[in-house]
C-alpha cells in the first residue's frame, strides 16, 4: 500500500506527541529540583504518552517505508536464468586482435623498454 499523506500525518503526530512527552519528562525533572524533591519515576501520563507516541510512530513508518523485501539472499536470484549470472560487466574486456591490424597501432610500452630509458 503506498504511502498516503495521511499516514505521513500519522507519523508527524507520533514524533510531536514523543517530543511533548520529552518535554513533559525533562519539566518534571526541573520541577522536582526546584522543590528538592527525590526523582523515583516519571509520572503516569508522561510514561503512557511516550508509550503510545512509540506505537504510533512505528505504526507510521511501517506505512510510508513501503514493501520490504525477504532476509533471504538467495530470493532475489530465483528468478533469474543461470546463463545471467555469468554476464558479469565488471569481466567485459575490450581488449581484442582488431587493434593490432591497424597502422597507427603502438604496443604499451612495457617495463624493459621503460628501464632502458
Amino acid at each position: 500500500m503506498p504511502a498516503t499523506i495521511i499516514h505521513r500525518f500519522i507519523l508527524c503526530v507520533g514524533f510531536l506527541s514523543l517530543s511533548h512527552a520529552g518535554f513533559s519528562a525533562a519539566q518534571h525533572r526541573s520541577y522536582l529540583r526546584l522543590n528538592e524533591l527525590d526523582f523515583t519515576h516519571l509520572p503516569l501520563d508522561i510514561f503512557i504518552q511516550a508509550l503510545i507516541s512509540l506505537f504510533v510512530i512505528m505504526y507510521g513508518v511501517l506505512q510510508v517505508a513501503g514493501d520490504f523485501k525477504e532476509i533471504k539472499a538467495s530470493a532475489e536470484l530465483e528468478s533469474r536464468s543461470w546463463e545471467t549470472f555469468r554476464n558479469v560487466p565488471s569481466f567485459y574486456t575490450y581488449s581484442h586482435r582488431g587493434k593490432a591490424f591497424s597502422k597507427m597501432y603502438k604496443p604499451p610500452p612495457t617495463k624493459e623498454s621503460l628501464e632502458e630509458d
